[in-house]
């Protein structure tokens, strides 16, 4: 599957434990910001990033709780040398 480099980092963010936070207007969402488990946030998602990893199923929310990775984001994301303890 064919990810950007920025969807890549966000992807890596939410399967160290990050989260997607969003706000709603109007019934759509028209603000997201991604947090890192340690609480900072993450530059590289912007809401055209988060419409792709969206429509390509690689994030999810359930019961309107933050957007967190599933199981194919966790098998599409590649792994870094951060990522291997």
């Amino acid at each position: 599957m064919n990810i950007s480099k920025n969807d890549q980092r966000v992807l890596h963010v939410l399967a160290l434990g990050g989260e997607i936070q969003y706000r709603r207007e109007n019934g759509k969402i028209h603000k997201v910001i991604c947090y890192t488990n340690d609480g900072l946030v993450l530059s590289n998602c912007t809401l055209d990033s988060f419409k792709r990893l969206k429509s390509k199923k690689l994030i999810s929310s359930k019961k309107g709780q933050p957007y967190r990775i599933t199981r194919l984001g966790a098998n599409s994301v590649r792994s870094q040398m951060f990522q291997r303890y």
